[in-house]
């Protein structure tokens, strides 16, 4: 298992040390930085990120180190796909949307055996000193279980569901992610939408609600250039989710809302 990617909120100099410990333990490994730029301490944002990659991204090792509680007696973890990839990181939810969508959970171990980890392992940079080497191993062909005890799935920390369901005659749904555009990636896909409102027609006049500010108008639309610059809309993503945007600007910035915030979509 030759390929490894990382994704991590601590920046590029933090990244490219990690970076270079895999590839120290496994020469021949192509590492790749997925990301070093998650919001700070932000795991929903980091899972997803994972998770909207992972299925283009070769079959190997994938870091994942967003890890606010980084020394504390959160577990460190491998979880094998049916895919066929490893996921290494902190057993704080992190993980499990790209596990998932890679086939599902095969099984998962603790990684705790000292062989495999940095010979001084720090309190604040377990990124360094335990998952990076923890790749490393992995690419060079140690087995899983080598690593330490077995986990079972169901027992592993998963992220709260948000919000998505049906009230006040539209869909209540949640930012789930703000990508750097300021498109608001939503809870839920387009057949969660018009199980709520009916049948969604490009063109389609909706209010979009959220707690900052009263309703806003859009349009429901196949892409960005079928409104005018400036116009708000709704729209089915690339990986089937719910987005909504603003034509060559930030709805975000437009609809003041950021990253678990409500947004009540009902029809026009």
């Amino acid at each position: 298992m030759r390929f490894v990617s990382i994704t991590a909120d601590f920046g590029p100099v933090a990244t490219a040390i990690c970076r270079g410990i895999v590839l120290t333990i496994a020469p021949d490994a192509t590492v790749m930085d997925l990301t070093a730029d998650v919001p700070a301490f932000d795991v929903r944002a980091g899972a997803t990120g994972l998770w909207y990659a992972i299925p283009y991204l070769p079959v190997g090792v994938h870091v994942g180190i967003v890890d606010p509680g980084v020394g504390t007696d959160r577990l460190a973890v491998a979880i094998e796909t049916a895919r066929g990839d490893i996921l290494v990181g902190p057993d704080n939810g992190l993980l499990i949307p790209a596990a998932e969508r890679a086939g599902g959970i095969l099984r998962a171990h603790a990684l705790e055996a000292p062989e495999y980890r940095l010979p001084t392992v720090t309190t604040t940079f377990h990124g360094r000193d335990v998952f990076a080497p923890a790749a490393g191993h992995l690419a060079a062909g140690v087995p899983l279980e080598a690593f330490g005890r077995a986990i079972e799935p169901a027992a592993l920390v998963r992220l709260p569901e948000p919000r998505l369901r049906a009230a006040e005659g539209g869909l209540l749904t949640e930012v789930i992610t703000v990508d750097s555009f300021g498109n608001l990636y939503l809870a839920g896909g387009p057949d969660d939408l018009a199980t709520a409102i009916g049948p969604l027609e490009p063109g389609r006049g909706l209010l979009i609600g959220d707690d900052a500010a009263g309703d806003r108008p859009a349009t429901w639309q196949e892409t960005f250039g079928r409104v005018a610059p400036g116009a708000l809309l709704l729209f089915e993503d690339s990986d089937g989710r719910l987005c909504l945007a603003v034509n060559q600007a930030s709805a975000a910035a437009r609809l003041s809302v950021r990253e678990g915030d409500p947004i009540l979509v009902r029809g026009a």
